[in-house]
């Protein structure tokens, strides 16, 4: 069987460079007067640069990076980076419908607990998010957009080059021996990432480090931020919860919950690697667990899937009947049986 990620495996190999790096390398002209549909053209054809074999780097006083936050700065102007498109102007600092005003990072460390290949992880946790799960596993950070702090973002470019290979140059080897440990990859999550993209984009601006990228997300963004992400992030670690509406809107308070987020996990797929998650929820192997595996084997059969039986009832759980145990072993072993015999890739 081929690579599950083969992006992600080049860049640790040195043998592809981390998309953020290949859209801050090619350069074009524009301006803050040009109009919304111009400079989405104008991304349009820096990305197609960005792509090929052999990049036509170009020349212009900007980069494919810098064209990114100026779009990220208009959609956030009435902000419509995840669907709910709330129309708030946070470029003033105004809070969005998430509670989410400017960026605030309640922790950063290097994270052993992802999926293997992933680990060790530098991974940054947002403050805030657009869901309102009610089972949040992380839910002190989530429904607290007010804790943690700003970070500048050529700060946060430091700590994140700090663990990779640019801040070891020029020390004798026997130095490099107690240096810490070095990162694989540099993975935004939260709470959630996307009320925070500009930020994002503003921090790899000053970044260097060869580190690829992990949107590590609910998926709800907007198509806008979606095509945002497109040549910036190098792997999706993506959530798919829910086979239907009803239960996202009664248990994460999210509308039109399976068109927005299998629409994005297809533009995903054709933008960076793939893993989806599925955490199960006990009561819900028909209604959602099944449907989901169902919807990634006939739209991203490609995709890497990791069937996640660590529920945990916390925060608002008790509330719902079903979910204040644990998930049935049957009801796991089901969901792995029927996923082998899909032929999805499990990790």
């Amino acid at each position: 069987m081929s690579d599950p990620l083969p992006r992600y495996h080049a860049i640790l190999k040195g043998k592809h460079t981390p998309a953020y790096l290949a859209a801050k390398s090619v350069k074009l002209d524009f301006s803050a007067s040009d109009s919304e549909e111009t400079l989405w053209e104008l991304h349009r054809e820096g990305l197609e640069r960005a792509r090929a074999e052999s990049p036509d780097e170009g020349s212009g006083s900007a980069s494919l990076l810098d064209l990114k936050i100026e779009l990220a700065i208009r959609v956030m102007s009435a902000c419509r980076l995840c669907e709910a498109i709330c129309g708030v102007d946070r470029t003033l600092g105004r809070k969005g419908e998430c509670g989410v005003g400017e960026a605030r990072i309640a922790s950063h460390f290097l994270h052993h607990g992802e999926e293997r290949p992933l680990v060790p992880s530098y991974t940054v946790f947002f403050a805030g998010c657009n869901f309102d799960c009610a089972y949040c596993q992380n839910f002190d950070i989530s429904t607290d957009p007010s804790c943690g702090r700003f970070i500048e973002p050529a700060v946060m470019a430091r700590k994140i080059e700090n663990l990779t290979d640019i801040s070891r140059a020029g020390f004798h080897v026997s130095l490099i021996r107690e240096w810490p440990e070095k990162a694989k990859n540099v993975n935004w999550v939260g709470g959630e990432p996307t009320p925070n993209l500009l930020y994002v984009l503003q921090v790899l601006k000053e970044c260097r480090g060869h580190l690829a990228q992990i949107w590590n997300s609910n998926m709800y963004m907007s198509e806008e931020s979606m095509r945002l992400l497109d040549g910036v992030v190098d792997l999706y670690l993506a959530d798919f919860k829910y086979g239907n509406d009803k239960c996202a809107k009664r248990l994460s308070d999210a509308d039109d919950y399976f068109r927005v987020v299998s629409r994005n996990h297809g533009m995903a797929a054709r933008q960076a690697d793939l893993l989806v998650r599925h955490l199960m929820l006990p009561g819900h192997l028909e209604c959602c667990s099944y449907p989901v595996l169902e919807w990634l084997v006939r739209n991203v059969p490609e995709a890497s899937v990791n069937i996640m039986d660590q529920y945990r009832p916390v925060y608002r759980a008790s509330e719902y009947p079903e979910l204040r145990t644990g998930v049935p072993e049957k009801d796991f072993a089901g969901a792995m049986e029927r996923a082998r015999k899909l032929g999805l890739r499990l990790l």
